[in-house]
């Protein structure tokens, strides 16, 4: 899809993380060769000196791209990766319709994933340690799903996200969708988002790095 600064990142990070397979779909889907270690939760390293070092967070993922300085936060390693290695239609060399990518890459992170991941997945996937406040969960999945059909509205009208291709803004909003429709909840009936959310399904990329097995999460 690109060209390319390195043969090889590295990135560390377990595969259930929703941020790590953030990034790992678009390493993958821009043909980038990689190298995963599993980092975080029972798996440790993430509390180390070493790790600590390239992360004062602590967090996942981090990459490292050759000899290049450490990244993370998720949203910035995806945008340094298509900057690096990806071109148009997935990352617009135009300035203004590259703004219009990157303005739905934000808004599927801060408007959508933040709503979901804290307030909806987390308290369902903890139920069995410590059930959650019902009333509070309704409201936190009505608020998400006014987010869900912003984005069901908009693909009435278009293929993707932003238009007829697929983009980053795809990568950084789609990649929720996988755990939104697996976890036990009642979802709102979003036709164009099933579409939607069948299309990503039978991409490889998501499939093998997207729809992977979270139930270690569930001990977290």
């Amino acid at each position: 899809m690109g060209f390319g600064f390195s043969s090889m990142i590295k990135v560390w990070g377990r595969a259930s993380s929703a941020n790590v397979q953030c990034v790992m779909w678009c390493i993958a889907e821009l043909g980038i060769e990689y190298e995963r270690l599993d980092v975080g939760l029972h798996y440790g390293v993430n509390n180390t000196s070493d790790y600590l070092a390239m992360n004062p967070n602590g967090t996942i993922p981090t990459i490292q791209d050759g000899d290049n300085p450490p990244l993370w936060e998720s949203g910035s390693v995806v945008r340094y990766l298509a900057n690096a290695y990806a071109s148009d239609p997935f990352w617009p060399s135009n300035p203004i319709e590259r703004a219009n990518v990157d303005k739905w890459a934000e808004w599927g992170k801060v408007s959508a994933q933040m709503n979901f991941n804290s307030p909806v997945f987390w308290p369902v996937m903890r139920a069995a340690k410590s059930p959650p406040d019902y009333t509070k969960l309704k409201n936190s999945i009505d608020h998400f799903e006014k987010f869900l059909k912003i984005a069901d509205a908009r693909l009435t009208q278009h293929e993707y996200l932003v238009g007829k291709d697929f983009t980053l803004a795809d990568i950084q909003f789609g990649h929720i969708l996988f755990r939104y429709h697996e976890i036990d909840i009642e979802r709102d009936a979003l036709p164009n988002i099933a579409r939607y959310y069948s299309l990503l399904t039978e991409m490889p990329f998501y499939r093998e790095h997207v729809m992977v097995d979270f139930s270690e999460l569930k001990t977290a």
